[in-house]
C-alpha cells in the first residue's frame, strides 16, 4: 500500500495471475477488481478508510521468484541479480532442476556459456523484454 491516490487516500496496487497460464486481460483485472473491493468495503477492519485499488498483471518484465514461476519461463530471457554472476546479466532460462527448496537454475549467457545457479542465491530477477522492431 503507498499514499498518493486520489486526496491522499492509500492506494492498493495489486497485481494478478492466471492460473492456467493465460495472459491477464482487462476483463480478469475488472473480474478480481470487483472481488476484491467487495470484500474490503464488507470488511471495515482490512482497511478502516477511504482508498484507491488498483489492479493489474505484473506486466512484460514480471519478476520470477518462484521455481514454478522458472518453469513457466524456461526458454525466455531474464535479468538475473546473483553474487555468482558479479551483479545483474541477462541470462535464458535454460531448466530448472532439483526438489523443493533445493531448485537449481541452469542457465545461459548471450555467448552460449551454460550456468548452473541455486534459485535461494537469486537475489532478483525478471523478465527481459525487448521491443522488437
Amino acid at each position: 500500500m503507498r499514499q498518493g491516490g486520489s486526496k491522499g487516500r492509500p492506494v492498493l496496487d495489486v497485481r494478478i495471475d492466471r492460473l492456467d497460464r493465460e495472459k491477464v486481460q482487462v476483463g480478469d483485472c475488472e473480474k478480481a477488481s470487483r472481488a476484491i473491493e467487495a470484500r474490503l468495503d464488507a470488511e471495515p477492519t482490512i482497511i478502516s478508510s477511504r482508498y484507491v485499488l488498483e489492479v493489474s498483471s505484473p506486466g512484460m518484465e514480471r519478476p520470477l521468484r518462484t521455481a514454478a514461476d522458472w518453469r513457466r519461463f524456461t526458454g525466455r530471457r531474464a535479468n538475473v541479480n546473483a553474487l555468482a554472476l558479479h551483479g545483474r546479466q541477462e541470462m535464458e532460462i535454460v531448466a530448472v532442476d532439483g526438489e523443493a527448496g533445493q531448485e537449481r537454475l541452469r542457465l545461459r549467457d548471450g555467448k552460449g556459456n551454460e550456468q548452473v545457479l541455486a534459485l535461494a542465491d537469486v537475489t532478483d530477477a525478471r523478465l527481459a523484454f525487448h521491443w522488437k522492431p
